[in-house]
């Protein structure tokens, strides 16, 4: 009688080297496939017959794959006597009706489901900071959220399967802060939003957002606008201005200079720690910084007319570095943290963005210039969306008259 099963030998299984399909029997093969390496590859695979009808009306044959053959115990594969028994287990499936291909492939998505669920809220995060980052403005902004994150939602749910993150977690996250820090709160909830709103798109989690505001959050907890004014940050009165300056030349240090910089720019700080000797950015000769749009708030082109003290700045720094206005590391910006410190030397207590609101109201008060020339200063969007599509200049003319001003009135020739 012909043997059914088992009619592999280990010797054949273990020298057979030409490739093809060798039955054991009851629907289990061995394949054995050319490998990239010259040599050849041996699995394990189970063939039947299954009641999916083909055009011509006959059953079609399906395969499954159990493995690749191992002599030893490896990750991933498997013996000839687990091959048996998986093809007898198969075997026994067909008998009860049930497809094991089928069966396979829905304990391997249980299983990914399963994996996805237990992805933390903290994993999220990083990735989530990690796919958007090329879109912020700047390091500073990629700090704002990992401190926030790290500091007060890492330890109450960090740790925790972002599957599992409900409102109460997220509610114990922000009720400390809500009322002391409320403007941080506000934007730590935000973050938390988006970060499971990305959760669930990848597959994370299901079900409504715990973080979201309206119909939700806004239910329990005060408007933020209500609970605490904005505080805007302090500025010097723009008549002490002239002497602060005359001070701060006396400093000679980088960060002294960049802080002048700023001051007659009228730019955020982020702007000048950016700027680099690359060419295009400074034209010396029309007198024109070009800050590129990626450095922007408002993703476009920023011109900022040069006046004589900014470009006599220029010239008194050293070009072996990356960025003009540059730290210990001649490859490395400036710290925020030096520039503070020189502005602390002299007044402490203020703030370096607070020169730009100086700068405003001493235009406003001591000039004839129209707002939008101010505005436009301060790379701020001036006018609704109409009049935007309509407008073709930035105003840089205007705009160097009055820089050219400020530079007089802050002491500079």
């Amino acid at each position: 009688m012909a043997r059914l099963l088992n009619r592999l030998s280990p010797k054949f299984i273990e020298n057979i080297d030409k490739p093809g399909r060798y039955a054991d029997g009851g629907g289990l093969y061995l394949q054995v496939a050319p490998s990239k390496d010259g040599g050849v590859t041996k699995a394990w695979l189970f063939r039947y017959m299954r009641g999916h009808t083909s055009r011509a009306g006959k059953p079609t044959s399906r395969e499954m794959g159990l493995g690749p053959l191992s002599t030893s115990k490896r990750d991933g594969f498997i013996t000839t006597k687990e091959a048996r028994d998986r093809a007898y287990g198969a075997r026994e499936s067909l008998k009860a009706g049930i497809d094991p291909l089928e069966t396979k492939r829905a304990l391997r998505l249980a299983k990914r489901i399963q994996e996805a669920k237990a992805v933390t809220f903290s994993q999220c995060a990083a990735e989530y900071i990690e796919a958007h980052k090329a879109g912020w403005k700047g390091e500073k902004h990629t700090k704002l959220w990992k401190g926030s994150l790290k500091r007060y939602v890492e330890p109450v749910f960090g740790a925790l399967p972002v599957a599992s993150v409900d409102t109460a977690l997220v509610l114990k996250a922000l009720k400390p802060i809500w009322g002391t820090k409320t403007q941080s709160a506000a934007k730590l909830r935000m973050r938390i939003e988006l970060i499971i709103n990305w959760a669930t798109t990848h597959g994370y989690r299901e079900g409504e957002n715990p973080a979201r505001w309206r119909g939700h959050l806004k239910n329990v907890l005060p408007d933020p606008g209500k609970v605490a004014k904005v505080t805007h940050l302090p500025a010097m009165p723009y008549a002490e201005l002239p002497a602060f300056m005359a001070e701060l030349r006396q400093d000679e240090t980088v960060a002294a200079r960049a802080l002048e910089w700023t001051i007659l720019s009228a730019v955020r700080s982020d702007n000048t720690f950016g700027l680099t000797w690359e060419a295009g950015e400074v034209d010396a000769a029309k007198k024109c910084w070009t800050i590129p749009a990626e450095r922007m708030k408002a993703d476009a082109d920023h011109r900022v007319p040069l006046t004589d003290r900014m470009l006599e700045i220029l010239s008194g720094l050293s070009r072996d570095t990356k960025y003009v206005f540059s730290g210990e590391n001649p490859k490395k910006k400036l710290p925020h943290e030096k520039m503070l410190k020189a502005l602390k030397a002299i007044r402490p207590g203020l703030t370096v963005h607070g020169f730009r609101s100086t700068f405003k109201d001493w235009a406003s008060e001591q000039t004839a210039y129209a707002n939008e020339v101010s505005e436009m200063a301060l790379a701020h969007a001036v006018g609704d969306k109409v009049e935007n599509a309509y407008r073709r200049t930035d105003l840089f003319d205007k705009r160097r008259l009055l820089m050219e001003d400020w530079a007089t009135y802050c002491g500079g020739r």
